[in-house]
């Protein structure tokens, strides 16, 4: 019987899926972790009222923020640190998707806590239900991904409500919550835009900065071939002819420069390979590869032309993407 499944594809993306490469940026990130939960502990310890720190987290889109938070919460979770409390705490990961009103963002809060409230219910009631059920699932820390949708450069009212709001969630006494807010860079924009008065910019210094930069081919394409090399090695590839400061200058324009995107298109050019049973990666694996991520023609990429930076604009392959999603 005919097979519509491909073991060995299956089989390569499984391996390289599961890989993590430890950019400098992975130990920035995992030590400002670190920073906040050592703060909440040692206040709760205290006995007293007490607020959270939080981390503000942006970047262009498709540099790779999310993976890397959520690996970092998946591992802090499966780690059981014990709090004063005596139970483990745990962090839980939120979405945002589109204009959101903070009503709307206590009822997607609710959902991840696995408890979904009816949209009938005040905003309040939903919010009290979010710090109670966090405090009795022990959830200590919540990150909002893609935080930007909770603002907007008109309403300035409204961002104003959102920020005090979110500050409420780090220094509210019935149970302060570690915030982490992920975002593009407009993010930060926002928050630290509104400084009408002196208590509603303590956000902002609650939140502890990271920018995750895109590819710098000037200075990263040294890390972008210890990352190529390091996924062709999970599966047992070689990557040795495409070592070159053409190829890697290639790619970084290929992936419009974003870290998370060089990481999908090798994954796909190594299965490709590995469905080929051939051992070396070439030029060819990443052409298709490129095509196959874009819904261009085949032969038609920055790894087929000479003037391919004036061929390929990176927006504008981050827009086709964008609509293929």
């Amino acid at each position: 019987m005919t097979s519509f499944i491909d073991f060995t594809a299956v089989e390569a993306a499984s391996s390289l899926k599961s890989a993590h490469y430890r950019f400098p940026r992975t130990k920035e990130l995992h030590d400002a972790l670190a920073w906040c939960v050592t703060d909440y502990y040692a206040k709760a310890m205290s006995g007293r009222e007490y607020e959270a720190r939080g981390l503000l987290v942006t970047g262009r889109s498709r540099v790779g923020k999310t993976r890397e938070i959520q690996r970092l919460l998946s591992k802090f979770n499966q780690s059981a640190t014990v709090m004063p409390d005596g139970r483990p705490a745990r962090f839980i990961n939120c979405t945002l998707s589109g204009r959101m009103t903070w009503k709307d963002l206590g009822m997607k809060t609710l959902t991840a806590l696995g408890y979904p409230a009816a949209g009938r219910r005040t905003q309040n009631s939903i919010w009290d239900m979010v710090l109670d059920q966090a405090k009795r699932q022990g959830v200590v820390g919540i990150h909002y991904d893609e935080c930007q949708h909770m603002f907007s450069d008109t309403g300035t009212a409204n961002n104003r409500v959102v920020l005090d709001s979110f500050k409420a969630l780090l220094k509210d006494p019935r149970w302060p919550l570690v915030l982490i807010l992920s975002g593009v860079p407009d993010l930060a924009k926002h928050i630290e835009r509104d400084t009408a008065s002196e208590e509603r910019k303590q956000l902002r210094y609650l939140l502890r900065p990271i920018h995750f930069d895109v590819i710098d081919p000037s200075k990263d394409l040294e890390e972008l071939n210890s990352l190529a090399f390091s996924f062709a090695d999970k599966v047992g590839l070689q990557f040795d002819s495409l070592s070159t400061l053409d190829f890697l200058k290639r790619l970084s324009h290929a992936s419009s420069y974003r870290w998370g995107l060089a990481i999908e298109l090798m994954i796909e050019a190594f299965i490709i390979t590995k469905q080929s049973s051939g051992l070396e990666v070439t030029t060819k694996q990443f052409s298709k590869a490129f095509s196959l991520i874009h819904g261009l023609p085949n032969g038609f990429s920055p790894f087929d032309v000479d003037d391919y930076e004036d061929t390929f604009d990176e927006e504008r392959l981050l827009r086709l993407l964008d609509r293929s999603d």
